[in-house]
């Protein structure tokens, strides 16, 4: 019986880590994603003064929340992510909006995708 129960306690730690790790990760997602719409609106807009100030808050906000990232996801997808940041900030940096913008896009569909891809479900599990 005592088997049975510690067997259960610790699947019940591992779901609950499993949910925790997945509400983080879309919390931090959904504070980078609405970032990136502010800096795609001030480029939108022509104000560069303030989209290369919010890319530097970006980047902070990276830092920040991708801190313990590297424990849950794969490292490839991270990388993906800061090169796709350090194109973006120095298309920001030559006031390039075609190329800030469409790079900004595919930051954010990387950023976006992480929770989905990390979510506890059958077609992740199979």
């Amino acid at each position: 019986m005592r088997i049975f129960i510690s067997i259960v306690i610790a699947a019940a730690i591992i779901v609950g880590a499993g949910i925790w790790v997945n509400d983080s990760l879309q919390e931090a997602s959904d504070q980078l994603s609405d970032q990136i719409n502010l800096i795609c609106k001030d480029i939108k807009s022509g104000d560069w003064e303030s989209a290369k100030q919010n890319t530097r808050d970006l980047e902070s906000k990276w830092q920040h929340n991708a801190g313990w990232w590297p424990v849950v996801l794969d490292h490839q997808e991270m990388d993906n992510i800061e090169f796709s940041l350090a194109k973006a900030k120095e298309f920001v940096a030559e006031e390039n909006s075609t190329l800030a913008l469409s790079q900004f896009a595919e930051m954010k569909l990387m950023i976006e995708h992480l929770p989905a891809k990390e979510k506890i479900n059958l077609k992740n599990i199979l």
